[in-house]
């Protein structure tokens, strides 16, 4: 997968655009800026939008060809984030840290999904915001984008399951249209999530 996405990324074009996902753009506006943690984050749209609002970023990805693209951007949008290359598979941000994380199109085998998506919610302040998109399983059908693996796509009750220590404020099933970049073009099916902890961990 690292092979993969590095090759996707070497491209000279943003293969998603270089302007944030829409979705994450209308919520992080509703947030006070803090520190986020923007896990997956390719070649750097939303991390560098965050950071033009005033957000402190940490972005991660296991692609040194995304690294390299999101800094670039971040010089001509002049801003600043600190991108750095983990696996997520391994990766443990520190507890209680981050006023908000946006995940966005992580897709991974079900197996690896409990653990990662538990190390970013514990990653989250009292109060901290998680926002999410990502495909739903409906994806299959359509030709704008995502795995073709169905066991890679989520369902609502898998969001509901992995997010339930969570306060609820969004959780939708939507077809949208999709407009970034040549990876994401045309009619989809998403499922968008925000959620706020609550709470101190024991």
């Amino acid at each position: 997968m690292k092979e993969k996405w590095n090759e996707r990324f070497s491209a000279e074009e943003y293969i998603f655009g270089k302007d944030p996902n829409s979705f994450f753009k209308e919520e992080i506006s509703k947030i006070q800026p803090g520190k986020i943690l923007l896990p997956a984050d390719g070649e750097g749209r939303n991390g560098v939008y965050a950071a033009s609002l005033g957000w402190k970023v940490d972005a991660v990805d296991f692609s040194i060809e995304g690294k390299t693209k999101a800094e670039k951007l971040a010089k001509e949008k002049a801003v600043i984030i600190n991108y750095e290359i983990h696996d997520l598979s391994v990766y443990v941000p520190p507890k209680n840290y981050y006023d908000a994380v946006g995940i966005f199109y992580l897709h991974m085998d079900e197996d690896l999904r409990k653990t990662v998506f538990d190390n970013l919610i514990n990653s989250l302040k009292p109060n901290g915001k998680l926002v999410f998109e990502s495909f739903e399983k409906e994806q299959i059908k359509f030709n704008s984008g995502g795995p073709k693996d169905e066991t890679l796509l989520f369902s609502l009750e898998e969001i509901i399951t992995a997010f339930i220590d969570l306060e609820f404020e969004t959780l939708a099933k939507e077809k949208i249209f999709l407009n970034e970049g040549k990876g994401h073009e045309g009619e989809g099916m998403v499922i968008r999530f925000v959620g706020s902890k609550k709470g101190l961990n024991k």
